[in-house]
């Protein structure tokens, strides 16, 4: 990004334009072998595009996720992240997002060595979603409620 300023010289008067650029330094990520390497958006987005093929996603829904995924990487603060901490939160908001978008990356990313770890996190998804319907429905209850 660059700022653009109009600026002028406090001795002679004379106007000249300036421009500023945000320094950025660069995200580092910490493969599993434990090299480094630069953090790059497109890497999340190919996986996310791969775990949504064939599923009525729009590709603006998907880049608003890497958007909100990106940002989460660099509240951080951190100038490196693992390779590990970017899947986990990859996961954590497909989940929210499309259960078998989920289910496609958790079974790369988790490299499911057999089909009872893959059924396992089915179940765990399916408990979930019933809490969730569960707190839901006492959410609305609570507001169908009158005061007395």
């Amino acid at each position: 990004m660059t700022i653009r300023r109009r600026r002028e010289c406090n001795a002679c008067g004379k106007r000249f334009t300036t421009y500023e650029v945000v320094e950025k330094l660069p995200l580092m990520v910490i493969k599993h072998d434990g090299r480094r390497e630069v953090f790059k958006r497109d890497k999340i987005l190919n996986g996310i595009i791969r775990s949504c093929d064939k599923r009525d996603i729009s590709m603006e829904r998907i880049l608003n996720l890497v958007n909100e995924i990106e940002r989460d990487i660099r509240n951080t603060m951190d100038r490196e992240i693992s390779s590990q901490d970017i899947g986990r939160l990859v996961m954590e908001h497909l989940k929210d997002f499309d259960d078998v978008a989920y289910i496609r990356f958790a079974s790369v990313y988790r490299k499911f060595a057999d089909i009872s770890s893959f059924l396992e996190e089915l179940q765990n998804m399916q408990q979930r979603k019933q809490r969730a319907q569960q707190e839901s429905y006492k959410d609305t209850e609570k507001a169908d409620k009158p005061d007395k």
